[in-house]
């Protein structure tokens, strides 16, 4: 498994299984699958309901806890300091866990940005007392990014983003790049591109016809193609899957190369339409819930 290196030193692993919108009980199954297969960092959420089963999968799966990335995020309905600590309780205990490898927070709340900056500032906390590796952020835009760096010390180490060939976000992925902070794409396969709320635009990057001549000349799936443009261009990729076939093969993606002119033609796919929530529509009163206790 290739690794990346963090802004802080940490060493986490290229590739990741995401559980968004995986139930509980498939969860568990999906994870158990992963890390059998050779996977050895899980992404989850406060928001997706199944940390306690990603803990259970982890600590039943036989592989040392410290050969495990766990990474998770905080909900907006958590925000402000204290309550930022407490929801790292909340993860902490769900997870099973004394450390969490990367905590991020999920969103940003573009009209309550004080609520943003002090989460963050619970974050440092946490990063400095050593309950967590290391913190970053999701889905924040170059102006939420920039409002952040100015009011905290620690950049932050990750940055996760709706990124496939659909969809690559360039200005925010070169900002990232500059601070020194890793982009991490979430939906790196573009399956949000062929979700119903896609609406009429609805369409699979995985049916695109360059990604499937790339995909045949190298002998490998769609999938494997774009999750390999998403490690040579230095990201992290975490795809999500229930089924352990296809868990399988969304690993197996290190035993080839896109060439210079392939990476070029997939770059060339952008079409602009965020499949994601726009990140200035995120408020409390349309998105907040709250997050149970452990």
């Amino acid at each position: 498994m290739q690794t990346l290196t963090l802004n802080n030193g940490v060493q986490m692993p290229a590739l990741g299984l995401g559980v968004f919108q995986t139930p509980p009980d498939e969860t568990r199954a999906a994870v158990a699958a992963a890390l059998d297969l050779g996977y050895r960092h899980i992404d989850t959420a406060a928001a997706y309901g199944n940390e306690r089963e990603v803990g259970q999968a982890v600590r039943d799966s036989g592989v040392p806890r410290d050969d495990i990335f766990v990474e998770t995020k905080i909900w907006i309905s958590d925000y402000g300091y204290d309550e930022t600590l407490h929801g790292f309780d909340k993860s902490a205990t769900k997870l099973g866990v004394d450390r969490i490898d990367l905590l991020i927070l999920h969103q940003a709340l573009p009209a309550d940005f004080d609520r943003t900056r002090a989460a963050y500032r619970a974050l440092e906390k946490l990063l400095a007392d050593g309950k967590v590796r290391a913190i970053g952020v999701s889905n924040f835009m170059v102006d939420h990014l920039t409002a952040l760096l100015d009011a905290t010390a620690v950049v932050p180490a990750v940055n996760q983003l709706e990124i496939h060939p659909y969809f690559q976000q360039r200005a925010v992925l070169d900002f990232d790049d500059e601070h020194g902070i890793l982009n991490q794409a979430w939906s790196p396969i573009g399956g949000i591109t062929f979700y119903p709320g896609y609406g009429e635009n609805r369409r699979s990057v995985l049916e695109d016809t360059v990604v499937t001549g790339i995909a045949e000349a190298h002998g490998k799936s769609p999938a494997q193609v774009l999750l390999r443009w998403g490690v040579q261009h230095g990201r992290s990729v975490i795809p999500k899957s229930t089924r352990r076939h296809r868990i399988g093969e969304n690993i197996d993606i290190f035993d080839f190369e896109l060439t210079a002119d392939e990476l070029k033609a997939l770059d060339a796919l952008e079409t602009g339409r965020r499949g994601g929530p726009e990140p200035e529509a995120v408020t409390l009163a349309k998105y907040g819930r709250a997050i149970p206790e452990a």
